[in-house]
């Protein structure tokens, strides 16, 4: 017989502060598992000591799966299993402290009581709550020793991403807004969404107390590949039917509008999307991950740790076979054991979301150990090869004759993929260099090593090709050498002037016909518009050295730049009796900056102004301005103000007002477009109080 349903109490606020879950915002207890919490209800009316508990999860729930657990009122906790102690009783009300393994499921359990008073047992239902990772419990897969580092990888909700090339690092904000609204529901149903629930719902859920596993998962479901997952990439330079990549400020709006929309894949995203969503999925479910940006990324699709580009004589960068080098790349670190590995391979997993290759027939990648990637164990799951060469493959620049299918090496080298491995600074709002995490100093004896030891495992040995290296495959000494050197700002709006420097090696003089070129390219260096091109011949002298200025003009650039706001250029060096010489440069434009000042103190639900100041830095009128603010715990959702066009260097100011709902130092992201300029992007730090 079903009892009268008792009013249970969950002790939201005690419960919470105990399991650093007080940023949650519904009304559902959210407690974290190895960890006991507290709960009273009432309406049982007999000795507490004839109460069978039940805590129950997934479609099926049982004993054998982990997913079922019936217990009753012990003097103390379980190390083991679920228990239940009692704290207090009255005439008519049960306090009882729960306690459940440092393994177990997580995710929205039922709590039901059984009681078998009066010879007749009846169960009533005390409701549910969600069950989290503990980072901050030894016993827990996810457990970080570091009180500071538990705040910044579980528990903030600001980010900082760093992007651009290797000569020129930038940063944007970014709010992963784990603790808003209902992305804790969101990222529970994305887990009931995945290709290996759907398959086989029972299994899925009892894999979900390893953060191996679901890491692996949610790398796959962050992607809309194989699963109608969460966002749909697009590396085509046009975004129409959704949203540029480079406008999202914040996780939140991405999940929400998948929800809103039946679940369909948002439209668009690029790498640092995918990882950011990741970065907001696994801090909700406690976690503990954060970005990473590598520099000159390394793509190997055809798994030879090595990646070749290919150009044409005029110096055009040809899209040929399906490797490639980024300018940047964006993955996630997440922090958990590996039992399956080993100590020594436990620490920070690389998961990577971005659909890039099929691993086990679904587009995911990770948990690749880093230590693994370091020591060169390409053969340790999961993917170690593919984030082995993002850091680490040799580059090859081939010159390509389309017309008889010829290709001759202009060049390779060893030193160039992996460089300025970058993530945000605990507690500050810094960049943090981890390059020697990932591998040994570049040219240095024991990096070669791990290189030759990773080719070896991977069966390759020592030769370029499978095959053995071709004639064409073999480098000759160049006569001359050459670079780009950057005169001036690099900044959309102004002029680009570049030096081409020039070098004979050798003791006699050269004549060398240069082909040059410039195209707008994605920060993937996808070549998407030819902007400029020229070309010069020269005669040098015995070891001189040449300096050709170039200038490319912003209303030669403007019509052509993506959004990604790069140009590559491309000087192709056919060298009189000697081999061609390749000199390239990848340029990143900044974009004019954005002014905000925050006007007054920030208090506690009080009323604050904030300023934002644009001066329009082109001779031409800038239209369709638009400025987007969001901020977690400083004003709910996304605020967006239409600003009228801007005459040349024309300056506009916008206020606002927000009403900040918790103390402490909260970030303002504001981003701001118009015709001339996409998403420029700036955060402010506003140091909230009562």
């Amino acid at each position: 017989t079903a009892a009268t349903q008792p009013s249970t109490n969950w002790h939201l606020k005690e419960n919470a502060r105990e399991h650093h879950t007080s940023k949650f915002s519904g009304d559902e207890l959210v407690v974290r598992r190895g960890q006991a919490f507290t709960v009273t209800f009432n309406g049982t009316e007999q000795p507490e000591q004839n109460l069978i508990f039940t805590a129950e999860t997934g479609p099926k729930p049982s004993k054998a799966t982990k997913t079922l657990a019936t217990f009753g009122i012990s003097s103390t906790a379980s190390t083991e299993g679920w228990s239940a102690v009692l704290q207090s009783s009255s005439s008519n009300s049960v306090s009882i402290s729960i306690s459940s393994p440092h393994n177990a499921v997580i995710g929205r359990y039922r709590l039901s009581v059984q009681s078998t008073a009066s010879g007749s047992p009846s169960t009533a239902k005390l409701g549910t709550f969600v069950l989290l990772f503990n980072p901050w419990s030894s016993g827990d897969d996810v457990f970080m020793p570091s009180k500071a580092e538990c705040e910044e990888y579980v528990l903030e909700e600001f980010g900082i991403i760093f992007a651009g090339n290797k000569n020129h690092i930038s940063s944007f904000g970014w709010n992963f807004g784990q603790f808003q609204g209902d992305i804790l529901d969101i990222c529970l149903s994305i887990m009931d969404r995945s290709l290996y629930y759907r398959q086989d719902p029972v299994t899925d859920v009892s894999h979900r107390h390893d953060p191996r596993y679901l890491g692996r998962v949610l790398s796959a479901m962050v992607n809309a590949n194989d699963d109608q997952g969460v966002v749909l990439g697009n590396w085509s330079g046009t975004y129409e039917g959704g949203k540029n990549p480079t406008s999202w400020t914040g996780s939140g709006e991405i999940l929400q509008n998948w929800k809103k929309s039946g679940f369909k894949p948002v439209r668009y995203g690029q790498c640092w999307v995918f990882a950011a969503v990741l970065t907001t999925v696994l801090r909700c479910l406690g976690i503990p991950t954060r970005t990473i940006t590598n520099f000159s990324s390394a793509h190997d699709a055809d798994g030879n740790l090595r990646v070749d580009e290919f150009y044409d004589a005029e110096g055009n960068h040809l899209e040929r076979g399906a490797d490639s080098i980024w300018n940047f790349h964006v993955w996630n670190e997440s922090w958990f054991t590996r039992k399956d590995l080993g100590p020594s391979y436990s620490g920070w997993q690389v998961l990577d979301a971005t659909p890039q290759e099929e691993s086990g027939g679904i587009y995911q990648c990770g948990p690749a150990s880093r230590n693994a990637v370091k020591e060169g164990e390409v053969d340790l799951e999961y993917d170690c090869p593919f984030v082995f060469a993002e850091v680490n493959a040799d580059c090859m620049y081939w010159n390509y004759d389309s017309a008889t299918g010829k290709k001759t090496l202009i060049l390779s080298k060893s030193t160039e993929i992996g460089e300025s491995i970058s993530t945000k600074a605990v507690g500050r709002d810094d960049r943090v260099d981890v390059t020697r995490d990932y591998k040994y100093e570049e040219g240095s004896t024991k990096e070669r090593d791990i290189f030759k030891k990773a080719r070896k495992k991977l069966g390759l040995e020592d030769k370029f090709d499978p095959t053995a290296p071709t004639a064409e495959e073999i480098e000759q000494q160049p006569d001359i050498s050459g670079k780009f050197k950057v005169a001036g700002s690099l900044e959309v709006g102004k002029d680009l002037n570049l030096l081409l420097v020039l070098v004979n090696l050798q003791p006699y003089a050269k004549t060398v016909h240069v082909k040059m070129t410039a195209w707008s390219t994605l920060y993937t260096r996808r070549p998407v518009r030819e902007i400029w091109k020229d070309s010069v011949s020269v005669t040098l002298s015995p070891k001189e050295e040449k300096q050709f200025p170039i200038k490319i003009k912003y209303n030669e650039y403007q019509q052509q730049l993506t959004t990604d706001k790069t140009i590559q250029v491309t000087a192709i060096c056919h060298v009189e009796d000697g081999v061609q010489v390749l000199v390239q440069r990848n340029i990143a434009l900044d974009n004019p900056a954005i002014d905000v000042q925050v006007l007054g103190e920030a208090k506690v639900n009080k009323e604050v102004d904030v300023e934002v100041v644009f001066t329009n830095p082109i001779d031409t009128e800038v239209m369709d301005c638009v400025l987007q603010v969001e901020g977690s715990d400083l004003l709910t959702g996304i605020l967006e103000l239409r600003i009228p066009p801007l005459k040349a260097s024309e300056k506009s100011s916008t206020k606002f007002k927000l009403i900040p709902s918790e103390a402490g130092p909260k970030h303002l992201l504001v981003n701001f477009s118009c015709d001339k300029f996409a998403d420029i992007k700036t955060f402010k730090m506003v140091n909230v109080t009562y």
